[in-house]
């Protein structure tokens, strides 16, 4: 593990805010990797602590146990790749269907950009019980409802079909959580990124350019 720079102390330290932001940002960092290393189930608050160059008593400063700590890592993670994505898609400008293919890009760059923290997101998760299953449903159900609206948008437009259903736009972010997941725990494709061509004819399939 590479050496991390110390937070200066004393005279020179920066306010409390700062060096506790600091620190969470690198226990984020250390459980990301030690939760897509060893598995959630094997993973431990001395491992991520001993990851992120700190002392377990600075992880439960922050954390009430892993359970807690895989929760607000995942809330971290499926934020910043909900950001990207509706940055992405507003750049594209107002054409429709490059509007959804920007979105499925960022998407993918996240997972490719960020493979510890893509495994907690889509994988590791379903072993922190029910809290971790509903936080999964919830973030599947915000991508689904930022799809839908987007297809809505053009169908008003009249540049894309509407979906014949809600379950359409939930039914692409399975299939491509599901794709993800499996290029995350197999290594199939050898790159995320090469499934945007399939992820590009689920949402086109079920949702034609006009």
């Amino acid at each position: 593990m590479a050496e991390r720079a110390a937070v200066p102390r004393g005279r020179h330290a920066p306010p409390i805010e700062v060096r506790q932001t600091v620190q969470r940002d690198r226990l984020f960092e250390a459980a990301a990797a030690v939760f897509a290393r060893a598995g959630y189930a094997d993973a431990s608050a001395e491992a991520i602590a001993r990851e992120a160059g700190m002392s377990k008593a600075t992880f439960y400063e922050h954390f009430a146990n892993k359970e807690e700590c895989i929760l607000a890592l995942f809330d971290a993670a499926a934020g910043q790749t909900l950001v990207a994505m509706a940055e992405a898609t507003s750049a594209a400008g107002t054409d429709s269907a490059k509007r959804m293919q920007a979105g499925a890009q960022a998407f993918l760059e996240m997972l490719a950009e960020h493979p510890n923290e893509s495994q907690t997101l889509l994988v590791e998760i379903i072993g922190a019980g029910e809290r971790g299953a509903e936080r999964r449903d919830s973030i599947l159900n915000a991508f689904a409802q930022a799809i839908d609206a987007e297809n809505a948008n053009a169908a008003r437009k009249g540049t894309m079909r509407r979906f014949a259903s809600p379950d359409d736009a939930y039914a692409i972010v399975g299939a491509v959580a599901e794709l993800a997941s499996r290029q995350l725990r197999r290594g199939n494709p050898g790159d995320v990124r090469e499934l945007e061509p399939l992820v590009e004819r689920l949402i086109f399939g079920l949702a034609p350019v006009e």
